[in-house]
Protein backbone atom coordinates (compact mmCIF):
# COMPACT_ATOMS: atom_id res chain seq x y z
CA UNK A 1 0.00 0.00 0.00
CA UNK A 2 3.00 2.31 0.51
CA UNK A 3 3.45 5.83 1.76
CA UNK A 4 0.29 7.23 0.15
CA UNK A 5 -1.99 4.80 1.97
CA UNK A 6 -0.21 5.44 5.24
CA UNK A 7 -0.58 9.16 4.70
CA UNK A 8 -4.33 8.81 4.15
CA UNK A 9 -4.53 6.84 7.37
CA UNK A 10 -2.75 9.59 9.33
CA UNK A 11 -4.97 12.23 7.73
CA UNK A 12 -8.01 10.49 9.16
CA UNK A 13 -6.24 10.36 12.52
CA UNK A 14 -5.73 14.12 12.30
CA UNK A 15 -9.51 14.53 12.37
CA UNK A 16 -9.60 12.47 15.55
CA UNK A 17 -6.90 14.66 17.09
CA UNK A 18 -8.94 17.79 16.42
CA UNK A 19 -12.03 16.15 17.94
CA UNK A 20 -10.08 15.12 21.04
CA UNK A 21 -8.80 18.69 21.31
CA UNK A 22 -12.37 19.85 21.77
CA UNK A 23 -12.62 17.43 24.71
CA UNK A 24 -9.34 18.65 26.28
CA UNK A 25 -7.75 15.26 25.69
CA UNK A 26 -4.15 15.29 24.47
CA UNK A 27 -3.29 13.04 21.50
CA UNK A 28 -0.46 12.43 19.09
CA UNK A 29 0.41 9.91 16.38
CA UNK A 30 3.65 8.25 15.41
CA UNK A 31 4.61 6.14 12.44
CA UNK A 32 6.19 2.72 12.42
CA UNK A 33 9.59 4.28 13.20
CA UNK A 34 8.14 6.12 16.27
CA UNK A 35 8.49 9.44 14.50
CA UNK A 36 5.82 11.92 15.55
CA UNK A 37 3.42 12.62 12.69
CA UNK A 38 0.82 14.79 14.40
CA UNK A 39 0.12 16.28 17.83
CA UNK A 40 -2.89 18.27 19.00
CA UNK A 41 -2.85 21.43 21.09
CA UNK A 42 -3.94 19.67 24.32
CA UNK A 43 -0.94 17.31 24.12
CA UNK A 44 1.40 20.21 23.44
CA UNK A 45 0.10 22.00 26.52
CA UNK A 46 0.41 18.89 28.70
CA UNK A 47 3.93 18.10 27.48
CA UNK A 48 5.15 21.68 27.37
CA UNK A 49 6.29 21.48 23.71
CA UNK A 50 5.43 23.05 20.37
CA UNK A 51 4.15 20.92 17.53
CA UNK A 52 6.44 22.42 14.89
CA UNK A 53 9.48 21.53 17.00
CA UNK A 54 8.67 17.84 17.50
CA UNK A 55 7.01 16.74 14.25
CA UNK A 56 9.26 14.12 12.69
CA UNK A 57 11.23 13.48 15.85
CA UNK A 58 11.38 10.19 17.72
CA UNK A 59 8.69 10.37 20.39
CA UNK A 60 11.08 8.89 22.95
CA UNK A 61 13.27 11.97 22.59
CA UNK A 62 10.62 14.60 21.93
CA UNK A 63 8.82 14.37 25.27
CA UNK A 64 11.81 14.21 27.60
CA UNK A 65 10.77 12.81 30.99
CA UNK A 66 7.47 11.56 29.63
CA UNK A 67 8.34 8.74 27.23
CA UNK A 68 5.76 7.85 24.66
CA UNK A 69 3.82 4.64 25.07
CA UNK A 70 4.40 2.77 21.79
CA UNK A 71 4.71 -0.96 22.51
CA UNK A 72 1.67 -1.32 20.26
CA UNK A 73 4.08 -1.03 17.29
CA UNK A 74 5.57 -4.38 18.26
CA UNK A 75 2.41 -6.20 19.28
CA UNK A 76 0.09 -8.55 17.46
CA UNK A 77 -2.12 -6.66 15.00
CA UNK A 78 -5.12 -8.14 16.83
CA UNK A 79 -4.12 -6.45 20.06
CA UNK A 80 -6.27 -3.68 21.48
CA UNK A 81 -5.49 -0.49 23.37
CA UNK A 82 -2.91 -0.42 26.15
CA UNK A 83 -2.95 1.94 29.12
CA UNK A 84 -0.34 3.28 31.48
CA UNK A 85 0.05 5.94 34.16
CA UNK A 86 2.95 8.37 34.19
CA UNK A 87 4.49 10.20 37.12
CA UNK A 88 5.81 13.57 36.11
CA UNK A 89 7.00 14.81 39.50
CA UNK A 90 7.98 11.70 41.41
CA UNK A 91 4.74 11.84 43.37
CA UNK A 92 1.31 10.49 42.56
CA UNK A 93 0.43 9.59 38.98
CA UNK A 94 -0.82 12.62 37.06
CA UNK A 95 -1.16 11.45 33.46
CA UNK A 96 -3.22 8.66 32.05
CA UNK A 97 -2.02 7.45 28.63
CA UNK A 98 -3.79 5.10 26.27
CA UNK A 99 -2.09 3.80 23.10
CA UNK A 100 -3.80 1.99 20.24
CA UNK A 101 -2.35 0.76 16.90
CA UNK A 102 -3.07 2.49 13.58
CA UNK A 103 -3.72 0.05 10.73
CA UNK A 104 -3.63 0.40 6.99
CA UNK A 105 -6.10 -1.12 4.52
CA UNK A 106 -4.39 -4.51 4.81
CA UNK A 107 -4.63 -4.39 8.58
CA UNK A 108 -0.92 -3.88 9.02
CA UNK A 109 0.36 -1.75 11.92
CA UNK A 110 1.64 1.51 10.41
CA UNK A 111 1.73 3.65 13.52
CA UNK A 112 0.28 4.38 16.93
CA UNK A 113 -2.27 6.81 18.39
CA UNK A 114 -1.58 7.86 21.98
CA UNK A 115 -4.10 9.68 24.18
CA UNK A 116 -2.92 11.70 27.16
CA UNK A 117 -5.09 13.06 29.94
CA UNK A 118 -4.07 14.86 33.10
CA UNK A 119 -6.17 13.29 35.87
CA UNK A 120 -4.63 15.19 38.78
CA UNK A 121 -7.66 17.54 38.96
CA UNK A 122 -9.87 14.44 39.08
CA UNK A 123 -7.67 12.94 41.80
CA UNK A 124 -7.92 16.15 43.79
CA UNK A 125 -11.68 16.11 43.35
CA UNK A 126 -11.88 12.49 44.50
CA UNK A 127 -9.72 13.26 47.53
CA UNK A 128 -11.87 16.27 48.33
CA UNK A 129 -15.08 14.27 47.90
CA UNK A 130 -13.72 11.50 50.09
CA UNK A 131 -12.69 13.99 52.76
CA UNK A 132 -16.00 15.83 52.55
CA UNK A 133 -17.82 12.51 52.63
CA UNK A 134 -16.01 11.52 55.80
CA UNK A 135 -16.76 14.90 57.35
CA UNK A 136 -20.39 14.62 56.28
CA UNK A 137 -20.69 11.15 57.81
CA UNK A 138 -19.31 12.47 61.11
CA UNK A 139 -21.93 15.21 61.08
CA UNK A 140 -24.75 12.83 60.13
CA UNK A 141 -23.64 10.37 62.80
CA UNK A 142 -24.15 12.97 65.54
CA UNK A 143 -27.60 14.19 64.53
CA UNK A 144 -30.65 13.22 66.58
CA UNK A 145 -32.58 12.23 63.45
CA UNK A 146 -32.27 8.74 62.03
CA UNK A 147 -30.54 8.63 58.63
CA UNK A 148 -29.65 5.82 56.26
CA UNK A 149 -28.64 5.65 52.61
CA UNK A 150 -29.06 2.95 50.00
CA UNK A 151 -27.58 2.31 46.57
CA UNK A 152 -29.69 1.97 43.44
CA UNK A 153 -30.25 -1.68 44.29
CA UNK A 154 -31.82 -0.77 47.64
CA UNK A 155 -28.92 -2.08 49.76
CA UNK A 156 -28.11 -0.05 52.88
CA UNK A 157 -24.78 1.79 52.59
CA UNK A 158 -24.90 4.10 55.62
CA UNK A 159 -26.69 3.90 58.98
CA UNK A 160 -26.13 6.61 61.59
CA UNK A 161 -26.19 6.31 65.38
CA UNK A 162 -29.70 7.70 65.74
CA UNK A 163 -30.92 5.06 63.28
CA UNK A 164 -29.23 2.40 65.44
CA UNK A 165 -30.90 3.79 68.56
CA UNK A 166 -34.37 3.97 67.03
CA UNK A 167 -34.31 0.61 65.23
CA UNK A 168 -32.24 -1.40 67.69
CA UNK A 169 -30.06 -2.64 64.82
CA UNK A 170 -26.29 -2.17 64.92
CA UNK A 171 -25.01 -0.80 61.64
CA UNK A 172 -22.93 -3.95 61.11
CA UNK A 173 -26.20 -5.90 61.04
CA UNK A 174 -27.80 -3.87 58.26
CA UNK A 175 -24.99 -2.55 56.05
CA UNK A 176 -25.22 -4.35 52.72
CA UNK A 177 -28.70 -5.65 53.56
CA UNK A 178 -31.90 -4.73 51.64
CA UNK A 179 -33.70 -1.73 53.07
CA UNK A 180 -36.86 -3.79 53.65
CA UNK A 181 -34.91 -5.42 56.51
CA UNK A 182 -36.01 -2.52 58.71
CA UNK A 183 -39.49 -2.24 57.20
CA UNK A 184 -42.47 -4.59 57.18
CA UNK A 185 -41.80 -6.09 53.74
CA UNK A 186 -40.64 -5.31 50.23
CA UNK A 187 -44.13 -3.99 49.52
CA UNK A 188 -44.38 -1.66 52.52
CA UNK A 189 -45.36 1.94 51.66
CA UNK A 190 -42.03 3.25 52.98
CA UNK A 191 -39.99 0.98 50.70
CA UNK A 192 -42.18 1.99 47.75
CA UNK A 193 -41.68 5.70 48.50
CA UNK A 194 -37.90 5.23 48.67
CA UNK A 195 -37.89 3.35 45.35
CA UNK A 196 -40.02 6.09 43.77
CA UNK A 197 -37.53 8.73 44.89
CA UNK A 198 -34.65 6.77 43.39
CA UNK A 199 -36.56 6.15 40.16
CA UNK A 200 -37.80 9.67 39.41
CA UNK A 201 -35.43 11.75 41.53
CA UNK A 202 -38.23 13.44 43.48
CA UNK A 203 -38.49 13.63 47.26
CA UNK A 204 -41.22 11.72 49.05
CA UNK A 205 -42.43 11.88 52.63
CA UNK A 206 -44.78 10.09 54.98
CA UNK A 207 -46.34 11.50 58.12
CA UNK A 208 -46.98 8.08 59.61
CA UNK A 209 -44.74 5.27 58.41
CA UNK A 210 -43.76 2.05 60.15
CA UNK A 211 -40.41 0.54 61.01
CA UNK A 212 -39.63 -2.91 62.41
CA UNK A 213 -37.08 -2.97 65.23
CA UNK A 214 -34.54 -5.71 65.79
CA UNK A 215 -36.95 -7.20 68.37
CA UNK A 216 -39.76 -7.38 65.81
CA UNK A 217 -41.72 -4.49 67.33
CA UNK A 218 -43.48 -2.10 64.93
CA UNK A 219 -42.82 1.56 65.73
CA UNK A 220 -44.38 4.63 64.09
CA UNK A 221 -42.05 6.96 62.19
CA UNK A 222 -42.22 10.15 60.15
CA UNK A 223 -39.86 9.87 57.21
CA UNK A 224 -38.57 11.76 54.18
CA UNK A 225 -37.04 9.98 51.20
CA UNK A 226 -34.91 11.60 48.50
CA UNK A 227 -32.59 10.64 45.68
CA UNK A 228 -28.81 10.74 46.08
CA UNK A 229 -26.93 12.22 43.12
CA UNK A 230 -23.27 12.30 42.18
CA UNK A 231 -21.37 15.38 40.99
CA UNK A 232 -22.71 14.83 37.46
CA UNK A 233 -26.30 14.88 38.69
CA UNK A 234 -26.88 11.16 38.12
CA UNK A 235 -29.00 9.31 40.69
CA UNK A 236 -26.77 6.79 42.49
CA UNK A 237 -29.09 5.80 45.36
CA UNK A 238 -31.43 7.17 48.00
CA UNK A 239 -31.35 8.81 51.43
CA UNK A 240 -33.94 8.54 54.18
CA UNK A 241 -34.37 10.68 57.29
CA UNK A 242 -36.82 9.52 59.94
CA UNK A 243 -38.09 10.44 63.41
CA UNK A 244 -39.38 8.04 66.06
CA UNK A 245 -43.02 8.94 66.73
CA UNK A 246 -43.51 6.45 69.57
CA UNK A 247 -43.65 9.18 72.19
CA UNK A 248 -46.06 11.26 70.10
CA UNK A 249 -48.16 8.14 69.55
CA UNK A 250 -48.30 7.44 73.29
CA UNK A 251 -49.15 11.05 74.08
CA UNK A 252 -51.96 11.01 71.53
CA UNK A 253 -53.29 7.84 73.11
CA UNK A 254 -53.17 9.43 76.55
CA UNK A 255 -55.02 12.49 75.27
CA UNK A 256 -57.68 10.77 73.19
CA UNK A 257 -57.77 7.48 75.15
CA UNK A 258 -57.93 5.62 71.85
CA UNK A 259 -55.99 2.49 71.10
CA UNK A 260 -55.27 0.62 67.90
CA UNK A 261 -55.42 -3.10 67.30
CA UNK A 262 -51.64 -3.26 67.15
CA UNK A 263 -51.23 -2.15 70.76
CA UNK A 264 -51.82 -5.77 71.67
CA UNK A 265 -48.69 -7.89 71.33
CA UNK A 266 -48.71 -11.62 70.69
CA UNK A 267 -47.51 -14.19 68.18
CA UNK A 268 -48.82 -17.30 69.95
CA UNK A 269 -51.63 -19.22 68.18
CA UNK A 270 -54.14 -18.37 70.90
CA UNK A 271 -53.44 -14.63 70.57
CA UNK A 272 -53.56 -14.80 66.78
CA UNK A 273 -57.04 -16.36 67.04
CA UNK A 274 -58.11 -13.55 69.37
CA UNK A 275 -56.77 -10.93 66.94
CA UNK A 276 -58.73 -12.48 64.09
CA UNK A 277 -61.91 -12.57 66.17
CA UNK A 278 -61.46 -8.99 67.38
CA UNK A 279 -60.87 -7.65 63.86
CA UNK A 280 -64.29 -9.03 62.88
CA UNK A 281 -66.36 -8.32 65.98
CA UNK A 282 -65.03 -4.76 66.38
CA UNK A 283 -66.83 -3.67 63.20
CA UNK A 284 -70.21 -4.77 64.58
CA UNK A 285 -72.43 -3.55 67.45
CA UNK A 286 -72.42 -6.97 69.12
CA UNK A 287 -72.24 -7.16 72.91
CA UNK A 288 -68.88 -8.64 73.94
CA UNK A 289 -67.95 -10.43 77.17
CA UNK A 290 -64.20 -10.46 77.91
CA UNK A 291 -63.01 -13.01 80.44
CA UNK A 292 -59.54 -13.65 81.80
CA UNK A 293 -57.39 -13.62 84.93
CA UNK A 294 -56.31 -10.38 86.57
CA UNK A 295 -53.68 -8.51 84.59
CA UNK A 296 -54.25 -10.24 81.25
CA UNK A 297 -55.26 -7.03 79.47
CA UNK A 298 -59.08 -7.04 79.48
CA UNK A 299 -59.20 -3.25 79.80
CA UNK A 300 -56.81 -2.84 76.86
CA UNK A 301 -58.79 -5.26 74.69
CA UNK A 302 -61.99 -3.32 75.37
CA UNK A 303 -60.29 -0.09 74.28
CA UNK A 304 -58.95 -1.81 71.16
CA UNK A 305 -62.44 -3.01 70.22
CA UNK A 306 -63.93 0.45 70.70
CA UNK A 307 -61.11 2.14 68.77
CA UNK A 308 -61.53 -0.23 65.81
CA UNK A 309 -65.31 0.16 65.75
CA UNK A 310 -67.52 2.64 63.85
CA UNK A 311 -68.12 4.31 67.25
CA UNK A 312 -64.45 5.22 67.64
CA UNK A 313 -65.13 8.96 67.42
CA UNK A 314 -67.75 8.71 70.18
CA UNK A 315 -67.04 8.41 73.91
CA UNK A 316 -66.04 5.21 75.67
CA UNK A 317 -67.15 5.25 79.31
CA UNK A 318 -65.67 2.77 81.77
CA UNK A 319 -67.46 1.61 84.92
CA UNK A 320 -65.68 -0.54 87.50
CA UNK A 321 -68.61 -2.37 89.10
CA UNK A 322 -66.45 -3.59 92.00
CA UNK A 323 -65.15 -0.13 92.92
CA UNK A 324 -68.50 1.66 93.40
CA UNK A 325 -70.42 1.15 96.66
CA UNK A 326 -73.61 -0.86 96.20
CA UNK A 327 -75.84 1.99 97.41
CA UNK A 328 -74.38 4.34 94.77
CA UNK A 329 -73.94 2.16 91.73
CA UNK A 330 -77.52 2.54 90.44
CA UNK A 331 -77.31 6.33 90.42
CA UNK A 332 -73.83 6.12 88.86
CA UNK A 333 -75.05 3.90 86.03
CA UNK A 334 -78.43 5.43 85.31
CA UNK A 335 -78.26 8.89 86.86
CA UNK A 336 -80.96 10.57 88.91
CA UNK A 337 -83.43 13.43 88.76
CA UNK A 338 -83.82 16.35 91.07
CA UNK A 339 -85.50 15.38 94.35
CA UNK A 340 -84.80 11.65 93.95
CA UNK A 341 -83.20 11.64 97.40
CA UNK A 342 -82.00 14.07 100.02
CA UNK A 343 -79.33 16.29 98.52
CA UNK A 344 -80.36 15.65 94.91
CA UNK A 345 -80.79 19.32 94.06
CA UNK A 346 -80.31 18.87 90.32
CA UNK A 347 -80.55 16.27 87.58
CA UNK A 348 -77.40 14.24 87.07
CA UNK A 349 -76.78 12.08 83.99
CA UNK A 350 -75.53 8.53 84.57
CA UNK A 351 -72.72 6.64 82.80
CA UNK A 352 -75.14 5.28 80.19
CA UNK A 353 -76.17 8.85 79.32
CA UNK A 354 -72.51 9.88 79.00
CA UNK A 355 -71.81 6.92 76.70
CA UNK A 356 -74.77 7.67 74.40
CA UNK A 357 -73.69 7.07 70.80
CA UNK A 358 -70.51 5.32 71.93
CA UNK A 359 -69.47 2.40 74.13
CA UNK A 360 -69.87 1.59 77.81
CA UNK A 361 -67.38 -0.82 79.36
CA UNK A 362 -68.63 -2.61 82.47
CA UNK A 363 -65.49 -3.93 84.14
CA UNK A 364 -65.77 -6.56 86.89
CA UNK A 365 -69.36 -7.22 85.81
CA UNK A 366 -69.44 -10.29 88.07
CA UNK A 367 -69.55 -7.97 91.09
CA UNK A 368 -72.70 -6.18 89.93
CA UNK A 369 -75.39 -6.53 92.66
CA UNK A 370 -78.31 -8.84 91.82
CA UNK A 371 -80.73 -5.98 92.43
CA UNK A 372 -79.29 -4.04 89.53
CA UNK A 373 -78.89 -6.96 87.14
CA UNK A 374 -82.59 -6.87 86.14
CA UNK A 375 -82.35 -3.18 85.29
CA UNK A 376 -79.21 -3.79 83.23
CA UNK A 377 -81.03 -6.60 81.41
CA UNK A 378 -83.71 -4.14 80.28
CA UNK A 379 -81.07 -1.78 78.95
CA UNK A 380 -79.58 -4.64 76.94
CA UNK A 381 -82.98 -5.67 75.56
CA UNK A 382 -84.67 -2.31 74.98
CA UNK A 383 -81.83 0.25 75.23
CA UNK A 384 -83.89 2.26 77.73
CA UNK A 385 -83.94 2.75 81.51
CA UNK A 386 -85.45 4.82 84.33
CA UNK A 387 -83.08 7.31 85.98
CA UNK A 388 -83.32 7.11 89.77
CA UNK A 389 -86.46 8.95 90.93
CA UNK A 390 -87.83 9.43 87.39
CA UNK A 391 -91.20 8.27 86.06
CA UNK A 392 -90.19 8.46 82.41
CA UNK A 393 -87.75 6.26 80.55
CA UNK A 394 -84.67 7.47 78.77
CA UNK A 395 -83.43 5.84 75.54
CA UNK A 396 -79.76 5.50 74.72
CA UNK A 397 -77.73 4.13 71.83
CA UNK A 398 -74.79 2.37 73.40
CA UNK A 399 -72.65 -0.67 72.74
CA UNK A 400 -72.01 -2.73 75.85
CA UNK A 401 -68.67 -4.39 76.55
CA UNK A 402 -68.16 -6.21 79.82
CA UNK A 403 -65.30 -8.01 81.53
CA UNK A 404 -64.76 -10.27 84.50
CA UNK A 405 -62.11 -12.48 86.07
CA UNK A 406 -64.62 -14.57 87.99
CA UNK A 407 -66.22 -16.70 85.26
CA UNK A 408 -69.86 -15.64 84.66
CA UNK A 409 -71.00 -19.11 83.61
CA UNK A 410 -69.93 -20.53 86.99
CA UNK A 411 -71.48 -17.58 88.86
CA UNK A 412 -74.74 -18.09 86.95
CA UNK A 413 -74.71 -21.81 87.72
CA UNK A 414 -74.22 -21.02 91.42
CA UNK A 415 -77.13 -18.55 91.41
CA UNK A 416 -74.86 -15.55 92.00
CA UNK A 417 -75.56 -14.04 88.58
CA UNK A 418 -78.77 -13.93 86.55
CA UNK A 419 -78.69 -16.51 83.81
CA UNK A 420 -80.79 -14.40 81.43
CA UNK A 421 -78.39 -11.48 81.85
CA UNK A 422 -75.41 -13.80 81.33
CA UNK A 423 -76.88 -15.01 78.03
CA UNK A 424 -77.44 -11.42 76.91
CA UNK A 425 -73.88 -10.41 77.79
CA UNK A 426 -72.38 -13.53 76.26
CA UNK A 427 -73.27 -12.82 72.63
CA UNK A 428 -69.56 -12.84 71.76
CA UNK A 429 -67.11 -14.16 74.33
CA UNK A 430 -63.35 -13.57 74.20
CA UNK A 431 -61.16 -15.23 76.82
CA UNK A 432 -57.70 -13.80 77.32
CA UNK A 433 -55.11 -16.43 78.29
CA UNK A 434 -52.79 -16.13 81.24
CA UNK A 435 -49.26 -15.10 80.38
CA UNK A 436 -48.02 -18.50 81.53
CA UNK A 437 -50.15 -20.06 78.77
CA UNK A 438 -48.52 -18.01 76.01
CA UNK A 439 -44.88 -18.00 77.04
CA UNK A 440 -43.75 -17.72 73.42
CA UNK A 441 -45.02 -14.11 73.51
CA UNK A 442 -42.58 -13.13 76.28
CA UNK A 443 -39.72 -12.59 73.84
CA UNK A 444 -41.86 -9.93 72.14
CA UNK A 445 -43.55 -8.51 75.23
CA UNK A 446 -40.42 -7.89 77.30
CA UNK A 447 -38.65 -5.52 74.84
CA UNK A 448 -42.01 -3.93 73.95
CA UNK A 449 -42.74 -3.09 77.60
CA UNK A 450 -39.17 -1.85 78.17
CA UNK A 451 -39.47 0.42 75.16
CA UNK A 452 -42.86 1.75 76.28
CA UNK A 453 -41.58 2.52 79.78
CA UNK A 454 -38.36 4.18 78.61
CA UNK A 455 -40.14 6.29 76.00
CA UNK A 456 -42.40 7.63 78.74
CA UNK A 457 -39.22 8.76 80.55
CA UNK A 458 -37.66 10.03 77.30
CA UNK A 459 -34.66 7.72 77.77
CA UNK A 460 -33.00 5.13 75.59
CA UNK A 461 -34.05 1.53 76.20
CA UNK A 462 -31.25 -0.37 77.99
CA UNK A 463 -30.06 -3.78 76.90
CA UNK A 464 -31.12 -6.87 78.85
CA UNK A 465 -28.35 -9.26 79.83
CA UNK A 466 -28.63 -12.88 78.83
CA UNK A 467 -28.97 -14.09 82.42
CA UNK A 468 -31.67 -11.51 83.24
CA UNK A 469 -33.57 -12.47 80.09
CA UNK A 470 -33.44 -16.14 81.07
CA UNK A 471 -34.92 -15.30 84.46
CA UNK A 472 -37.66 -13.20 82.88
CA UNK A 473 -38.49 -15.94 80.38
CA UNK A 474 -38.72 -18.60 83.11
CA UNK A 475 -40.79 -16.68 85.65
CA UNK A 476 -44.44 -17.79 86.08
CA UNK A 477 -46.06 -14.30 86.19
CA UNK A 478 -49.09 -15.00 88.40
CA UNK A 479 -50.01 -11.33 87.90
CA UNK A 480 -49.74 -11.70 84.10
CA UNK A 481 -48.88 -8.71 81.87
CA UNK A 482 -49.50 -6.20 84.64
CA UNK A 483 -46.93 -7.97 86.82
CA UNK A 484 -44.47 -8.09 83.91
CA UNK A 485 -44.79 -4.31 83.54
CA UNK A 486 -44.21 -3.79 87.28
CA UNK A 487 -41.14 -6.07 87.26
CA UNK A 488 -39.56 -4.26 84.32
CA UNK A 489 -40.35 -0.84 85.76
CA UNK A 490 -38.62 -1.92 88.99
CA UNK A 491 -35.59 -3.09 86.99
CA UNK A 492 -35.40 0.15 85.00
CA UNK A 493 -35.42 2.23 88.18
CA UNK A 494 -32.64 0.16 89.76
CA UNK A 495 -30.38 -0.22 86.72
CA UNK A 496 -30.34 3.47 85.77
CA UNK A 497 -28.50 3.72 82.44
CA UNK A 498 -26.84 0.29 82.69
CA UNK A 499 -28.01 -2.93 81.10
CA UNK A 500 -30.66 -4.85 83.06
CA UNK A 501 -28.94 -7.64 84.99
CA UNK A 502 -30.32 -10.26 87.43
CA UNK A 503 -29.55 -8.11 90.47
CA UNK A 504 -31.85 -5.40 89.11
CA UNK A 505 -34.90 -7.69 89.18
CA UNK A 506 -37.20 -7.93 92.23
CA UNK A 507 -36.01 -10.40 94.82
CA UNK A 508 -39.28 -12.36 94.69
CA UNK A 509 -38.83 -12.97 90.96
CA UNK A 510 -35.25 -14.18 91.35
CA UNK A 511 -36.15 -16.42 94.28
CA UNK A 512 -39.12 -18.07 92.57
CA UNK A 513 -37.21 -18.74 89.35
CA UNK A 514 -34.25 -20.10 91.30
CA UNK A 515 -36.37 -22.49 93.39
CA UNK A 516 -38.62 -23.60 90.51
CA UNK A 517 -36.09 -24.13 87.75
CA UNK A 518 -33.15 -26.11 89.16
CA UNK A 519 -32.25 -27.37 85.69
CA UNK A 520 -31.48 -23.95 84.28
CA UNK A 521 -27.82 -24.09 85.26
CA UNK A 522 -26.10 -20.75 84.81
CA UNK A 523 -29.32 -18.78 84.93
CA UNK A 524 -30.22 -20.19 88.34
CA UNK A 525 -26.73 -19.69 89.74
CA UNK A 526 -26.82 -16.08 88.62
CA UNK A 527 -30.32 -15.69 90.03
CA UNK A 528 -29.31 -17.18 93.37
CA UNK A 529 -26.25 -14.99 93.63
CA UNK A 530 -28.26 -11.87 92.77
CA UNK A 531 -30.95 -12.86 95.28
CA UNK A 532 -28.32 -13.47 97.93
CA UNK A 533 -26.75 -10.03 97.42
CA UNK A 534 -30.12 -8.29 97.50
CA UNK A 535 -31.21 -10.08 100.64
CA UNK A 536 -27.90 -9.35 102.38
CA UNK A 537 -28.22 -5.67 101.54
CA UNK A 538 -31.76 -5.60 102.89
CA UNK A 539 -30.74 -7.41 106.10
CA UNK A 540 -27.88 -4.97 106.66
CA UNK A 541 -30.24 -2.04 106.07
CA UNK A 542 -32.48 -3.48 108.82
CA UNK A 543 -29.50 -4.23 111.11
CA UNK A 544 -30.13 -7.94 110.79
CA UNK A 545 -33.69 -7.70 112.10
CA UNK A 546 -35.60 -10.49 110.35
CA UNK A 547 -39.04 -9.17 111.27
CA UNK A 548 -38.42 -5.80 109.63
CA UNK A 549 -36.74 -7.50 106.63
CA UNK A 550 -39.68 -9.86 106.15
CA UNK A 551 -42.10 -6.93 106.40
CA UNK A 552 -40.11 -5.02 103.80
CA UNK A 553 -40.35 -8.02 101.45
CA UNK A 554 -44.03 -8.61 102.20
CA UNK A 555 -43.43 -12.20 103.37
CA UNK A 556 -43.66 -14.14 106.63
CA UNK A 557 -40.63 -14.55 108.92
CA UNK A 558 -40.67 -18.30 108.34
CA UNK A 559 -40.54 -17.76 104.59
CA UNK A 560 -37.61 -15.39 105.07
CA UNK A 561 -35.83 -17.97 107.24
CA UNK A 562 -36.24 -20.68 104.57
CA UNK A 563 -34.99 -18.30 101.88
CA UNK A 564 -31.94 -17.37 103.98
CA UNK A 565 -31.21 -21.05 104.54
CA UNK A 566 -31.48 -21.87 100.84
CA UNK A 567 -29.18 -18.98 99.89
CA UNK A 568 -26.64 -19.84 102.58
CA UNK A 569 -27.04 -16.66 104.62
CA UNK A 570 -26.07 -16.78 108.30
CA UNK A 571 -28.28 -15.42 111.05
CA UNK A 572 -26.26 -12.21 111.27
CA UNK A 573 -24.89 -10.98 107.90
Amino acid sequence: MGTEAAGQTFVSCRQWLDLLDELNVGAFTVDARRAITAVNFSAQALMGVRGAEIIGKDCRDAFGTVPCLTPCLLCDPAAGAEADEADTDGGRPLLTRIATPIFDARHRVVGCLTLIQDHSPIADLIDRVHYEERSLKIILDNLDVGIFTVNRGGLITFFNRAAEKISGFARQQVLGEPCHTIFESQLSPDVCLLKDSITNGKSRSTRLGKMITRDGVTIPIRATYMALRNEKGNVIGGLATFHDLTLVHRLNQAISDRYTFHDMIGKSPVMQQIFEKVSVVAQTNATVLIEGATGTGKDLLAKVIHSASPRADKPMVKVNCAAIPENLIESELFGYVRGAFTGADRDKPGRFDLANGGTIFLDEIGDLPLTLQAKLLRVLEDREFYPLGSRTTRRVDVRILSATNRGLARLAADGLFRKDLFYRLNVMQIELPALADRREDLALLIPHVVRKLTVAREKAAPAISQEAMRILLNYAYPGNVRELENILEHALIICGTDAIRPEHLPLAVIGRVGSREPGQGGAVLAADEAARRQLLDLLRANEGNRSRTAAALGIERTTLWRRMKRLGIAERP
